[in-house]
């Protein structure tokens, strides 16, 4: 019997012990305005700032952000090292890196990764109403990549974040019947 749940080329079907606490924790994307960055994924997404470490040696900063529920942040340590442990113990993480200067500086843009040379393509959020999330953004001005009705992959959105980087929106109950168009 497999350990996976579908089947591609590549898999390995050896499951080291040594790998089963492992953790999926973070995502990084460097950001060129804080302000701005955490506005957003804390205003628009709903995202709560778990724990921000500055370096000033190294003069940048991380800002760690999670998905969390009122309930779950109740669950959070107001200790220092107790959060960095709960901080870099939770899986989906998504760390924001600010190096100190970028939000001055006009000429610098990031590379989303969707045009060449292509790599990085998207984080993704799933939501209870795509329809309604939707008009919610676009109440708060956000930027559409594609909108739910539009392109191939009908029932999903795309939006982009102040550094340009697209966010997939999508509602996990529709997503049986969407794709089953396409598989």
């Amino acid at each position: 019997m497999s350990r996976h749940f579908d089947q591609a080329e590549g898999l390995s079907e050896q499951h080291d012990p040594e790998t089963h606490q492992y953790v999926f924790n973070q995502t990084m994307m460097r950001i060129k305005d804080p302000k701005r960055s955490l506005q957003f994924y804390s205003d628009v997404m709903g995202m709560t700032l778990v724990k921000r470490l500055d370096f000033p040696e190294m003069k940048f900063s991380l800002y760690f952000m999670a998905a969390l529920s009122p309930e779950q942040r109740e669950q959070w340590s107001k200790d220092h090292d107790e959060r960095i442990k709960q901080t870099f113990s939770r899986p989906a993480m998504l760390e924001l890196t600010h190096n100190w200067g970028d939000e001055d500086n006009e000429a610098l843009s990031f590379h989303s990764g969707n045009s060449e040379p292509k790599g990085f393509g998207h984080i993704g959020f799933a939501v209870p109403d795509i329809d309604a999330a939707c008009e919610r953004f676009e109440k708060l001005g956000v930027a559409f990549q594609k909108r739910p009705p539009d392109g191939n992959m009908k029932g999903i959105a795309f939006i982009k974040d102040p550094d340009g980087y697209w966010i997939e929106i999508f509602t996990p109950e529709r997503l049986p019947e969407l794709l089953s168009e396409h598989l």
